[in-house]
């Protein structure tokens, strides 16, 4: 398997090469500020005593406190959430906002516990790490497998422990514990409006043909939003199946047969394919939503798409960059196209900050501004550096982060 980490330094690497940065600040670039490992005991349903390893990376803070999701799964260990902290921080200096990049996580397999495990789970891990969070050291949020629910744990131990009260400490809560109307859609709705933004520019057609890798909360939304704007979604995918329907899925009647089936699987009218075979499919825009290292330099060559959205974190390897690059497929990347979701966040964190509450239009009438001029200055970037629009995104992130540093 690739190390997540070594994909992110590669791309580093490769920006250094268009554009020039101060060679000290790329040095300070190669390392987080802290990675942070933890044993968290968890007494389990049975009376036994079970130890699981977490992690908290602190990337940089150079333009505001670390922020970045929390993830549960049986393989999260720390090159990934190295990884993902590193992106973090390039995704909130491309999206404009005041805040910088970590990532945390537990190796477990969530569906293996019960609830009441998942709780006391949750909150030794706040436990472990109370000293280092705080609204204005380090926020956290939801990622793989974990959920409002989960966040709403977590801030409340945050407040047992140091009484503060303004649940700004944590986003991705329930609207009633201080969450913000839209946070569920937002990574979607802010792909398309990245989509819509760049959509002439990628040469597309106001109707396109779309197959989603990752049926998932993003993936799910992002399927609605973009067929309730004209676009065919030919293909999705869960982890265990993908389904393919060349005339356009009817994603409702997709979503009863999988909560009936428990699977994508034999939906009527629609032929059944394997998650590589979807990647491959002939379409206008390939949305990969699921997780990273899917397109590689293995099965490159034989993607068929005229565009790629990064819904999901580092779907593409830096080798799979460069085949796709020369095959004239644009890639509209991670770090711009998946910011709709750190958006939303960073709106909740300051409505916590303020004890404001906006309706889920003023969210999203914030949120469209800030990625069409997210996407414009990407764009922009690429243009003068004769570059992808990666590594457009990359320099415009760099740029804001070396100004507050150096």
């Amino acid at each position: 398997m690739q190390n997540p980490f070594e994909n992110a330094m590669a791309q580093l690497e490769k920006v250094v090469k268009i554009k020039k940065f101060s060679d000290e600040f790329i040095a300070r670039l190669r390392q987080p500020d802290r990675d942070i490992r933890i044993s968290i005991s968890v007494k389990m349903d049975n009376g036994s005593l079970k130890i699981f390893e977490g992690y908290r990376v602190e990337y940089n803070n150079a333009l505001g406190p670390y922020k970045g999701g929390i993830r549960y799964h049986p393989l999260t260990e720390i090159n990934e959430v190295k990884a993902l902290a590193f992106w973090m921080t390039l995704k909130c200096a491309v999206a404009g906002l005041p805040m910088g990049g970590g990532k945390g996580g537990i190796t477990v397999e969530p569906k293996n516990l019960s609830k009441g495990e998942l709780e006391r789970l949750s909150r030794g891990w706040v436990r472990k790490l109370s000293d280092i969070l705080g609204p204005r050291k380090d926020v956290p949020a939801p990622d793989v497998n974990t959920t409002s629910e989960m966040m709403a744990w977590m801030a409340d131990e945050f407040e047992k422990i140091t009484g503060d009260k303004t649940g700004a400490v944590i986003t991705g809560k329930p609207i009633e514990k201080g969450g913000s109307e839209g946070r569920g859609p937002a990574t979607g709705l802010g792909g398309f409006y990245v989509f819509e933004a760049l959509r002439k520019e990628l040469k597309l057609p106001e109707k396109c043909k779309v197959a989603i890798q990752g049926f998932g909360n993003v993936g799910q939304n992002a399927a609605h939003i973009f067929n309730e704007n004209g676009h065919i979604i030919i293909a999705v995918s869960d982890s265990k199946s993908a389904i393919l329907k060349k005339d356009g899925l009817d994603l409702e009647k997709v979503e009863i047969h999988k909560k009936n089936t428990g699977s994508l699987k034999n939906f009527p009218g629609a032929k059944n394919i394997t998650n590589a075979e979807l990647l491959e499919l002939p379409c206008d825009l390939l949305i990969p939503a699921a997780f990273e290292n899917v397109i590689t330099e293995t099965n490159a060559e034989k993607i068929k798409a005229k565009a790629i959205l990064e819904l999901a974190n580092g779907p593409i390897t830096p080798e799979a960059d460069e085949i796709l690059f020369k095959k004239d497929i644009p890639v509209v990347p991670d770090i711009l196209a998946n910011s709709g979701g750190v958006t939303v966040s960073y709106f909740e964190w300051e409505q916590n900050l303020k004890n404001e509450h906006w309706t889920e239009k003023e969210v999203f009438e914030k949120l469209k501004p800030m990625l069409e001029n997210a996407s414009k200055k990407v764009l922009e970037k690429a243009r003068e550096s004769n570059t992808s629009l990666r590594m457009g995104a990359f320099i415009l992130a760099l740029e804001r982060i070396q100004e507050k540093m150096l």
